[in-house]
């Protein structure tokens, strides 16, 4: 688990360093996510971060939860909105500090392969904070965008791009879509030059592009026409249209830029 740990540890470095100088304005800056601001995105990670520790160390009291959750999902919304609402900026950072530094304690100890309980089935741990990685990373585009701040990509985009290919069916299930049957090969640039691949090569159905790019669709952070990606085959077309790397209803996506 150590080498997931420490790259989502070095997200969160990355993320940490672009919110911790804000003040009161700053905090309230809306990002492109419709109603949401940077103090709303930051209370987001810290929240679901502090999940993903009961989700393995309390997992009946997380299975209450959860139950919940499914039984008035507008009033979980409201309610855990409301208490990271009640804090201030430093009081935000004071507790995602706290929350992910005992992620990282809880999970580094964790068989990889252990199922861990989630808002949707359950996850292998290590699939868990590759997660947390994924929000840490939209998240944190969101909060990049509303300040105007451009981030250098990094190798760790690998691990998004990963969960966009691996969600493919689940990106359909959730669009209420029949399940793909075409082989889609997928090859992207990474930062530092090297081809990332997954699937058939001599596939028919193809994405190529920018590692980045995939990364922010996958994430929905960027419209489809804001990035270099080339689809080959409607197969790969119909997949790009409604990729989707996270769990949840299916995102509205963004505007063109």
């Amino acid at each position: 688990m150590d080498p997931i740990c420490d790259d989502l540890d070095a997200e969160y470095e990355s993320l940490h360093a672009l919110v911790a100088p804000l003040d009161t304005i700053g905090w309230s800056a809306q990002t492109p996510a419709d109603g949401w601001s940077i103090h709303d995105s930051i209370g987001h990670l810290a929240f679901f971060n502090e999940k993903a520790v009961q989700a393995h160390r309390e997992p009946e009291a997380f299975a209450a939860h959860l139950a919940g959750v499914v039984q008035d999902l507008d009033r979980f919304d409201a309610d855990h909105l409301e208490r990271i609402r009640s804090c201030t900026g430093p009081e935000l950072i004071d507790w995602w500090e706290a929350a992910h530094s005992e992620l990282l304690a809880v999970y580094r100890d964790v068989d990889p392969r252990e199922r861990v309980l989630w808002y949707g089935p359950a996850m292998a741990a290590k699939s868990k904070i590759t997660a947390r990685l994924m929000e840490t990373f939209a998240h944190g585009q969101d909060i990049a965008d509303a300040l105007g701040v451009e981030r250098k990509p990094t190798d760790r985009l690998r691990h998004i791009c990963h969960l966009g290919v691996r969600a493919r069916s689940f990106a359909y299930m959730i669009n209420e879509m029949p399940a793909p049957e075409t082989e889609v090969y997928v090859e992207l640039g990474g930062p530092g030059g090297d081809a990332w691949t997954w699937g058939d090569q001599l596939a028919e159905s193809r994405v190529t592009g920018s590692g980045l790019d995939f990364a922010l669709l996958a994430v929905q952070r960027r419209h489809r026409i804001d990035t270099d990606l080339v689809a080959t085959g409607p197969a790969a077309e119909e997949w790009l249209s409604i990729i989707q790397a996270y769990a949840g209803p299916p995102g509205p996506g963004r505007r063109p830029l």
